[in-house]
């Protein structure tokens, strides 16, 4: 049953997948108001509850406090209120990169009540457009440096009316800066209902039409409340640095949800590599640190050099498998586990994480607070431990696609069916095999690429690697390795039928990759994903010199 609403347009309401295909929600712990503001509750009530002076954001050269934030918003929301005609529950697109502008932004149109659509910088018109036209959006705020693809999308768009320019350097040459900036401070957020949406998180289907996930303002407070609490036990003197961008769900909690709910401070870089990350992280002494284990390897190199990444207490494996070798290089180099976990757009953030008291190499972790999980088979019946199946999960934050067909294939039985293969150990733990869809099957055998990744990685002549599935007339798929090699190490086939014979020794022969590719790097997103669908839809050039 849903709580009260001060939506005035209720288009999200109205969408909301019906009853019988939601999840079932344990909201047991996680009680809130009829009434609650996210963003109030981030900013405003931080600087009630004697947070004012303590910095909350750390970028582009500037410092901000919790009540500079706050003051900063509410001039905002006055503008998007008085000038710009948002009513509760219009929807809102936001464009720019992770810098404190756009999460001023977006905390600005929260307390405005709108619900918040944020986009990345490298999207193009086209698919602002699709954004645009299935959550019927007028106003955009689009960072200066980026109207150019926004303003194409609003010629060949018919929803779209408005877009406001915003300065992301801070700079307030936009045009909303200026009617913030003539704005006083005080600003009377709508009291939005706890079960109002806020916040619209839109993920790729297969189909290429995207999906638009739906979350209320309870749960922006409840991951917080949940995972950063119990995992990360975010204290006021922590320090967030990281790479994924604010334009998806896991950035937005790791980089300004959880550090401001506790009175931390957030750093936000709009570069986030390696380099950049380490900088950082010697500069204002970071504590928490959100990036994946390419970027992670790429530091413990820098070590080598000279870095100084001493003041890291929990060091967060995000966006891609984190290989058992990569777990043990860090520990011993830092003295520190590595925390994986696995989250979902739908179901917001992290629901099931290792724990700095009990990290294992190798897996997954546990449930967190106020989540059930199991591993079941085509028929949603929960299969031995140490069998591979279908992730299922359930909690106080769960799927809900905006009026989506799809809905019924995630949501089964009231469980969250995330699209993972995992299995489940004696123990507990939860061990990742595969993407459900991305399992390669060859000869009748299922082999989960992220395991032959590990055991390549585990030599000492590999670098990099991403293994991937290849069509075979004779297998139905083979695996196929795309592996970087240390630097300066030799590129025959010497060195492939090696690696090949290396990874039968170490795990099932029957999982070692019959394809292997020597290359010079591999494609990778701004933020070091490995972007492994490349691989399948293109040819590599292979530096070995040998037909494979």
């Amino acid at each position: 049953m849903l709580g009260p609403s001060a939506h005035k347009d209720t288009f999200t309401r109205d969408r909301l997948p019906p009853v019988d295909q939601q999840p079932v929600f344990q909201l047991e712990g996680f009680e809130y108001p009829d009434y609650i503001n996210a963003a109030v509750e981030l900013t405003d009530k931080m600087v009630e509850r004697g947070f004012g002076d303590n910095i909350a954001l750390i970028g582009n050269g500037r410092k901000r406090t919790y009540k500079e934030l706050a003051d900063w918003t509410n001039r905002i929301a006055r503008a998007l209120q008085e000038d710009y005609g948002i009513e509760p529950g219009n929807r809102v697109l936001i464009r720019s990169a992770n810098n404190p502008a756009m999460v001023a932004c977006w905390l600005a149109a929260t307390k405005a009540g709108a619900v918040v659509v944020n986009t990345m910088p490298m999207l193009r018109a086209g698919e602002l457009s699709q954004i645009v036209d299935k959550a019927e959006i007028k106003l955009a705020m689009c960072d200066l440096r980026l109207m150019e693809e926004m303003e194409l999308c609003l010629e060949q768009n018919d929803h779209l009316t408005k877009i406001v320019s915003f300065d992301g350097t801070a700079n307030f040459a936009g045009e909303l800066d200026k009617v913030a900036l003539s704005k006083p401070v005080q600003f009377d957020a709508v009291k939005t209902g706890r079960d109002d949406v806020c916040l619209l998180g839109f993920t790729s289907g297969t189909t290429g039409q995207p999906k638009a996930t739906m979350h209320f303002h309870r749960d922006l407070l409840i991951i917080a409340d949940a995972y950063a609490k119990e995992v990360l036990d975010v204290q006021p003197t922590d320090v967030f640095v990281g790479s994924p961008p604010l334009a998806f769900t896991f950035g937005l909690g790791g980089l300004a949800i959880f550090p401001l709910r506790f009175g931390a401070t957030a750093t936000l870089l709009e570069t986030a590599g390696p380099k950049q990350l380490i900088e950082i992280i010697e500069t204002y002494k970071a504590t928490i640190s959100f990036t994946a284990p390419t970027a992670y390897r790429a530091m413990m190199a820098a070590m080598e050099e000279g870095a100084d990444l001493s003041s890291l207490r929990i060091a967060v494996s995000a966006g891609e498998t984190l290989p058992a070798p990569v777990f043990e290089q860090w520990k011993s180099k830092t003295g520190i586990p590595m925390l994986d976990g696995i989250g979902a757009t739908e179901m917001l953030h992290i629901f099931i994480s290792n724990h700095l008291e009990d990290a294992k190499p190798a897996t997954t972790g546990r449930v967190i607070k106020g989540y059930s999980a199991k591993v079941v088979d085509e028929e949603m019946k929960e299969v031995p431990r140490g069998t591979v199946g279908k992730l299922a999960v359930r909690g106080p934050t769960g799927c809900r696609y905006m009026q989506d067909d799809r809905q019924q294939k995630y949501v089964r039985d009231g469980w969250n069916l995330t699209g993972d293969a995992f299995y489940q150990d004696e123990k507990g733990y939860f061990h990742f095999a595969a993407r459900a869809d991305d399992m390669i099957i060859t000869s009748g055998y299922n082999v989960a690429g992220p395991e032959v990744e590990a055991a390549l990685l585990s030599s000492p002549e590999v670098s990099e690697c991403a293994v991937i599935g290849v069509p075979d007339e004779d297998r139905g798929q083979i695996v196929e390795a795309h592996v970087v090699l240390v630097e300066d190490h030799p590129q025959d086939a010497e060195v492939i039928k090696r690696l090949q014979d290396y990874v039968k020794s170490t795990i099932a022969p029957y999982k070692y990759p019959r394809s292997l590719k020597l290359v010079d790097s591999l494609p990778k997103t701004a933020t070091g994903k490995i972007q492994r669908f490349r691989l399948k839809e293109q040819p590599v050039e292979d530096k070995s010199g040998e037909l494979i």
